[in-house]
């Protein structure tokens, strides 16, 4: 009778850490001591050898004259550096349009796969399965040497972006949907317990901190983005590659106009990964979003027989 009345001792709360966990550790197994370890070991071999590597492809372009002061002589011209800030500005062109186009193409797909209707989820389901299976380059060529046959002929940035588009919604729409899944279903039903209809609960409280959550994923795959851009040099597409490609071939310098390519997309496309690097990092710091519910007192078993 006791036992029925008085429950079990609550479950002392413990305290809770310092430093909270990454809000997008959802998107993998947290790593615990030993994984840590070899991890860190696993990053230190990799920048000894990249440090050999890098080390000894110094000491051949030495060997060959590669390195010698005439031949870095034009890019002191800044009409030089001009011809190649366009075709700067062409990349980043092309990532604006296709990041717009591509994270508007994935939120859809991404609320589409997690439809109560089985159609509509099946569409969007294959739909972001195929696209992450196509070759990009094998879409392209469709774009160059396909449609031009039943006579359409996009202009030449759609050529390379109508590809991108297709390829990176699909991740896009991944990244999304483990963000909204990341969530409790408490918020949106919250909302909805408030008036707001389906779709203002989805645009107003499930949607921003679903993308709060994925921001440093979404901004990775930016940077993934960029480097895919450089294969506009195949459709002729005035981007970075393209620029450098037809400056090595006038100057006839092919190595020093590829190491000042490969430094131009260093600069850019590390500056975004530490923009992502920043993000996670303001995220470990700020904590998850996800409210911590309280311990309730467990009942014992002659309790549980009476309820």
């Amino acid at each position: 009778m006791t036992a029925q009345l008085i429950p079990d001792r609550p479950t002392a709360v413990r305290r809770q850490d310092r430093a909270p966990r990454y809000a997008a550790a959802f998107l993998y197994d947290e790593p615990g001591p030993r994984a840590k370890r070899r991890h860190l070991i696993g990053s230190i071999v990799s920048c000894a050898v990249f440090a050999v590597v890098v080390g000894l492809g110094l000491w051949q372009f030495a060997s060959h004259g590669q390195l010698d002061a005439e031949k870095w002589v034009p890019f002191t011209d800044p009409a030089v550096w001009q011809y190649l800030l366009v075709g700067l500005m062409g990349t980043l062109e092309a990532t604006v349009v296709v990041a717009v186009l591509g994270s508007a193409l994935g939120v859809v797909l991404a609320f589409g796969r997690m439809s109560h209707r089985p159609w509509i989820r099946g569409l969007s389901g294959a739909y972001i399965e195929i696209a992450r299976t196509v070759p990009v380059l094998l879409v392209i060529y469709l774009m160059l040497f396909g449609l031009p046959q039943i006579g359409i002929n996009v202009p030449t940035l759609w050529k390379l972006a109508i590809p991108l588009t297709i390829a990176n919604s699909a991740v896009f729409a991944e990244i999304i949907r483990a963000g909204v899944l990341s969530l409790p279903r408490g918020q949106r039903e919250a909302a909805l317990s408030l008036g707001l209809r389906s779709a203002q609960a989805t645009r107003l409280v499930v949607l921003p901190q679903a993308v709060r959550n994925v921001t440093p994923s979404l901004v990775t795959q930016l940077v993934s983005l960029m480097k895919d851009t450089s294969l506009g040099f195949i459709v002729a597409f005035t981007e970075l590659l393209y620029r450098g490609q037809v400056l090595a071939t006038y100057l006839h310098l092919l190595i020093p106009t590829y190491l000042v390519v490969t430094l131009i997309y260093l600069v850019v496309n590390g500056s975004l990964s530490a923009l992502a690097a920043h993000l996670q990092h303001r995220l470990h710091r700020t904590g998850s979003p996800l409210p911590r519910l309280p311990r309730l007192p467990a009942l014992s078993g002659a309790a549980r027989k009476a309820s």
